[in-house]
């Protein structure tokens, strides 16, 4: 996306006057106000960790909790995600996307402040170990299913220009105190103006979720966070991360064996042993939602507002028009390793193959 160069000047001098006025009102904080807030950054404050940086929990001096995003100082590349994140999000506000608040721009730090979520992200409560304290009955992971897409209708179809998001994925949804989801993380999102079809641009995401004709040509449109909310999707319901090659006792990723689990008439079998009681109904069309959003020609998958509605409204799902997902495995050399199955990567040079349940042979991403 293209970067005012305004923007640019200001954030990326050496220091910021304290109290600047800085673009779609975002507050201004010192690095003293955000080392007070996070006790010096403490480790005991630490809730998370991104591709370009530490995430804090911060407690200001009006006794406001905010979470308090780090950049990685030696992270060149996080530091354009940090202007693309301001730029992207400073004037966006919505239920289900998470609000930035201010930053810091001090020396050789860049940080950034959001709204603080007191269930943290989504992949904690999901896929990291069972707390206690946080249980995901059915009510709250189809509350997070359906709040995740209004998030993606609005950037995707509202909001004027449109907003891919390209990092869909459980790390990067927080859950505030109500279980409500909140999109998180523009730091790979890219402008949409109207008149746009596709962006062709370096392959950036996560693995797992990434749509396999974006991650063979690069070349992006908004079906490939539609095919991530799929994937994601498939997390909440199974409670399993779609990084696990294994399912069954077979090598399969998590959605090469629900397609499986679909064609064997055996959807159920996906569902988390942790869901005692679910309406088994609702719960089916989920999966299938999210078979739809997963199909491999990507103009064949629903845009995220019939998404919405086909999550949102008890009606039967046309399944004459359901075609096989296609997948994305990955043999290409990093530019970075990654840490976790959670970070960020892009890829170089890859020699990635493409496949689908069927053999369907992928072609070239279709305009919208």
């Amino acid at each position: 996306m293209e970067l005012n160069n305004h923007w640019l000047g200001a954030l990326i001098l050496p220091a910021v006057p304290d109290g600047r006025s800085l673009p779609g009102n975002i507050h201004y904080f010192s690095y003293k106000e955000l080392r007070s807030a996070t006790n010096d950054f403490h480790s005991s404050n630490k809730i998370g960790r991104g591709g370009f940086g530490i995430v804090y929990k911060g407690i200001l001096k009006n006794e406001i909790q905010v979470a308090v995003k780090a950049l990685s100082a030696q992270s060149k590349q996080g530091v354009r995600e940090f202007l693309t994140e301001i730029d992207t999000i400073s004037n966006v506000r919505h239920p289900n996307l998470v609000e930035l608040i201010g930053c810091c721009v001090e020396g050789n730090s860049r940080i950034l402040v959001y709204e603080y979520a007191e269930n943290n992200s989504l992949d904690g409560a999901l896929l990291g170990p069972k707390s206690k304290n946080i249980k995901l009955d059915w009510r709250r992971r189809s509350v997070i299913c359906i709040g995740t897409a209004r998030g993606l209708a609005f950037l995707h179809e509202e909001l004027e220009p449109h907003i891919v998001h390209r990092d869909i994925k459980a790390s990067n949804i927080l859950l505030d105190k109500d279980f409500v989801p909140k999109i998180g993380d523009f730091g790979l999102a890219k402008l949409f103006p109207e008149n746009i079809t596709h962006i062709s641009t370096r392959i950036a995401g996560t693995t797992g979720y990434l749509a396999p004709e974006y991650a063979l040509g690069g070349q992006l449109t908004k079906k490939a966070d539609i095919y991530s909310f799929g994937v994601l999707t498939l997390e909440i319901i199974s409670g399993r991360s779609s990084a696990k090659a294994t399912w069954g006792g077979m090598q399969k990723f998590l959605l090469e064996w629900t397609w499986q689990l679909y064609e064997e008439d055996k959807l159920l079998e996906l569902v988390d042993p942790e869901l005692e009681e679910f309406p088994v109904e609702e719960v089916l069309r989920y999966i299938k939602v999210a078979l739809f959003c997963t199909q491999a020609t990507a103009n064949r998958r629903p845009s995220m507002t019939q998404v919405v509605d086909m999550l949102s409204r008890h009606i039967q799902l046309n399944e004459n028009q359901l075609t096989p997902p296609g997948f994305f495995q990955d043999s290409a050399r990093l530019d970075e390793t990654p840490s976790s199955s959670n970070k960020n990567y892009t890829t170089t040079n890859s020699t990635s193959q493409l496949f689908s349940s069927s053999h369907v042979t992928i072609t070239d991403v279709i305009p919208r």
